[in-house]
């Protein structure tokens, strides 16, 4: 099994100066390309030589090069986040150039590396995938189930009552998911079933 993802918990930066150019990495975690590229907007210093950025959410991902040779800053920072097994993260890393000229080589690393730096010293935390489940059970085992539920890291978004009993519609963590379907079919012997919407 594959190294979990994990994203980052809050914004962060990280600034080195690099042959006379001074190199700012901003990182946020985000949820969408529109809120990605929102960030981008909000970080971008217009006053700089070069606004450098990637993001990754899931399957999604972009980078731009804004004017520097093609491959040697976009995607060197989209690099940095699949190295970090970081995922839902946009960084921008802005550039001010110092009159010294790096070469493909030397960009390249400049900007994967202050992207790798930026995220490597960040507070990150796991990704867990989540999914929709339900069941149906009976008034008195309603206590019960949802303190089980509660153990398994499941959270209780709506409870339905009616005559027969309660539907509890749940999010709950992926890999659990097998774990949870036994622990409701065993404390209710078979008379509730956890469903998922998966």
């Amino acid at each position: 099994m594959s190294e979990p993802l994990s994203t980052l918990a809050r914004p962060c930066r990280h600034q080195q100066d690099i042959r006379k150019s001074r190199f700012l990495a901003q990182a946020a975690p985000v949820t969408s390309a529109e809120h990605a590229l929102a960030f981008v907007r909000d970080v971008s210093d217009a006053t700089a030589t070069h606004n450098c950025w990637a993001y990754r959410i899931g399957q999604d991902y972009r980078f731009h090069d804004d004017g520097e040779p093609g491959g040697t800053a976009g995607r060197p920072i989209l690099q940095a986040i699949e190295g970090q097994r970081m995922d839902r993260v946009a960084i921008v890393v802005t550039r001010w150039y110092g009159g010294i000229k790096l070469g493909a080589g030397g960009l390249a690393r400049a900007y994967g590396g202050s992207a790798a730096e930026c995220l490597r010293t960040a507070e990150r935390v796991l990704i867990v995938e989540m999914t929709s489940a339900s069941l149906r059970c009976d008034f008195a085992e309603l206590a019960l189930i949802k303190s089980r539920l509660k153990e398994l890291d499941a959270v209780v978004v709506t409870e339905q009552f009616d005559g027969d009993g309660v539907v509890l519609h749940l999010q709950l963590p992926l890999h659990r998911v097998t774990e949870a379907q036994a622990r409701i079919t065993d404390l209710t012997r078979g008379r509730a079933t956890l469903t998922t919407s998966y």
